[in-house]
């Protein structure tokens, strides 16, 4: 399948770190990008990409960040919406710190640039793919763990001759920036047909057609955290009674209760021993609380899809971290 119009790639770094960026691009490209004029900033580079369900040719923007906090706001403003609208990738390129000022510089970048992941291309829901790409030697714990917080994937660039693949035989340094961009949809949504390269993925059905659910999401974290995260939702939204019922089960357990409480003969002793111990106030799930289990329920599906063709300890984490995500949102809630 070819793809006449796809969704662009928007890649940065900072300013001082224009060398950097142009070397990462050339590595991935096999081919130097030829700045309009002084600045790489504007310039457009093409990269090619052809695997067994599609072929198509990424333009990549290039820009460059001076100062990371205006760069965001300029990128959230309202004027941004169109160019963030047809974004299916974002990489963001910078230099392992070897110095607290240069590691404080660094944390304000992916920071902000994690703001315009989450806050205009929507976080976990966008269907795009976010790199960050950390080139040199040196500790890379801090900076996988701070990308990952701002909804990039980290991948770690030495420029040696072993950085291909792991031990696991998993691609790493730019075959793995290479693969991660291969693995997404880059179709745009209002093609003809409207359909997007992966077809069944649009609508949550796998080639058995079967629709996708906790229990066969398939994106490395375990069935007993998603039963416990159900939990802790119903639970949130009846705060203050005693249910002890399993999520899945929620509306009939309460149903029973209701039942015993309005049924329950008053001559029958047993009876009515077993109506005293049942809850006498009654409960309704309301449909605020189906839409909140919904929405949870699409969000693990967006990471499940964002992980595709990652390794199953990048898929944990990120798993972990749109758990942490989801309970959050049910404390402000």
């Amino acid at each position: 399948m070819e793809i006449s119009n796809p969704r662009r790639v928007l890649a940065v770094s900072l300013e001082e770190e224009a060398h950097h960026l142009s070397k990462v691009i050339k590595e991935l490209t096999g081919s130097n990008p030829q700045p309009a004029s002084t600045s790489l900033a504007g310039t457009t580079h093409d990269l090619s990409l052809k695997t067994a369900y599609y072929t198509t040719t990424l333009p990549i923007w290039l820009d460059l960040i001076s100062s990371p906090s205006d760069w965001a706001g300029s990128f959230l403003s309202e004027e941004a919406r169109e160019v963030l609208s047809v974004l299916g990738g974002l990489v963001l390129v910078f230099s392992i710190p070897t110095s607290d000022t240069a590691a404080q510089r660094t944390r304000e970048l992916v920071k902000h640039v994690g703001d315009v992941v989450k806050k205009g291309l929507g976080g976990w829901e966008w269907d795009g793919v976010g790199l960050a790409v950390g080139v040199g030697d040196g500790g890379t714990e801090e900076w996988d763990e701070a990308c990952a917080g701002a909804g990039l994937e980290f991948v770690n660039v030495t420029g040696k001759a072993q950085d291909k693949k792991n031990e696991f035989g998993e691609k790493i340094g730019i075959p793995r920036v290479k693969e991660a961009l291969e693995s997404n949809d880059w179709a745009q949504l209002d093609e003809e047909g409207g359909l997007s390269a992966f077809g069944d993925f649009e609508d949550g059905t796998g080639k058995d057609g079967e629709v996708d659910d906790p229990e066969n999401m398939d994106f490395g974290y375990d069935k007993a955290d998603f039963e416990g995260l159900k939990r802790a939702i119903w639970e949130n939204s009846l705060m203050g009674d005693d249910i002890e019922a399993e999520a899945t089960s929620g509306k009939e357990t309460l149903a029973t209760e209701k039942e015993v409480a309005t049924t329950a003969p008053a001559k029958d002793e047993d009876q009515r021993r077993t109506s005293q111990n049942e809850p006498q106030e009654k409960i309704e799930i309301d449909d605020d609380d189906v839409v909140r289990v919904e929405r949870m329920m699409r969000k693990l599906q967006a990471v499940r899809e964002a992980g595709e063709g990652m390794s199953e300890e990048q898929r944990k984490k990120m798993a972990a971290r749109a758990v942490k995500e989801v309970m959050a949102d049910l404390d402000d809630d």
